[in-house]
């Protein structure tokens, strides 16, 4: 393995010439059939392709019953006939008004006719109920099993469950321009001449849905969501750092009689050990101070305190967009 190993080194010429190569296949991906445009096709090329993507950029996710985007799709992001998003037809002179918005693979012999995102189980592809993996399935719907033998299978039906809890059967497919995300309250990013970006608008596009604390997730947290005081029921890391959180609050307050400081002063006297308190009492009576707290008044939902202790954060209300007109066509949505 050690022989297969190359360290280079490049003087500012050469790095420069392996900054330009990269920017090339970003932005022709696959369109040049393998073969290094010329200068002069480049630059045509550019003048041609990169105005129609800012203006008919298409934003692909896969998407849960909430709206939460759990996958956004990029360029290296598998189909299920699996050929990557960027080996799909992504650029358009004029975006189709149909809906859903089909993107079929361009990779010859392929009869994929629409981009469909199929999760991983780790590194395999999820079983279909049949028992076997996507990728020994048809890549046209509805995706029946092309193994010998298997004759149960009518299509591709998952049980796997996705990581914000819902089925896959359940998610969707949604491709839609930026004035349709702008009106599901979702961020669009900046402009790119860079070809089948999908859904990616920036860095946390790469983390999975429930991960992102971003509109395109759940929503960023507000300052009341942050600063609630701390109680029994909260996180274990949160009840194990209320001193630390304490101190720190009390070195931003210089008078150090800020009322807000000593909103859960409760909770930190009760995470303190008593002179004299074994572990198992210790233990017993903050058990005990959790379920009081779940019990104490019909305000609290101990359902809902159980999953998750701390006040759910409010999705932002969907923005109008600039195309949110009565009758226009909504987001391209197709059920896996």
């Amino acid at each position: 393995m050690a022989e297969r190993q190359y360290h280079l080194k490049f003087d500012g010429s050469n790095a420069a010439a392996v900054d330009a190569y990269v920017e090339y296949h970003r932005i022709v991906g696959d369109d040049d059939g393998g073969q290094l445009m010329s200068p002069e096709e480049y630059e045509a090329y550019k003048k041609k392709v990169i105005p129609l993507r800012m203006k008919n950029r298409l934003y692909t996710s896969y998407t849960s019953p909430t709206g939460m985007d759990c996958k956004q799709v990029g360029p290296e992001t598998p189909c299920f006939c699996q050929h990557r998003y960027k080996q799909h037809q992504t650029d358009f002179e004029v975006i189709p008004p149909e809906r859903p918005v089909n993107l079929p693979c361009r990779v010859k012999g392929c009869r994929c006719v629409a981009y469909h995102y199929v999760p991983l189980n780790g590194t395999q592809p999820i079983r279909c109920t049949c028992k076997h993996m996507a990728d020994e399935h048809s890549e046209v719907k509805p995706f029946v099993c092309r193994k010998a033998g298997c004759t149960k299978c009518t299509g591709f039906n998952s049980c796997f469950t996705c990581g914000c809890g819902v089925g896959h059967r359940d998610h969707i497919m949604i491709i839609e321009t930026a004035e349709e995300r702008e009106a599901r309250g979702h961020p669009v990013g900046q402009a790119t001449p860079y070809a089948a970006m999908g859904g990616l608008t920036g860095f946390s596009s790469l983390a999975e849905g429930y991960l992102r604390l971003d509109p395109s997730g759940r929503g960023a947290p507000d300052e009341e969501w942050l600063n609630q005081p701390i109680t029994a029921s909260d996180n274990p890391f949160l009840r194990a750092n209320v001193q630390s959180i304490m101190a720190h609050k009390m070195a931003k307050n210089q008078s150090g009689m800020d009322q807000e400081i000593f909103d859960d002063m409760e909770e930190r006297v009760s995470a303190r050990r008593r002179p004299g308190e074994s572990d198992m009492d210790y233990f017993e009576r903050r058990y005990q101070e959790r379920l009081k707290l779940e019990k104490a008044g019909p305000s609290r939902d101990i359902q809902a305190l159980r999953a998750a202790p701390r006040k759910a954060i409010n999705a932002p209300p969907p923005k109008s967009g600039r195309g949110g007109k009565k009758g226009g066509p909504g987001p391209s949505t197709s059920r896996q």
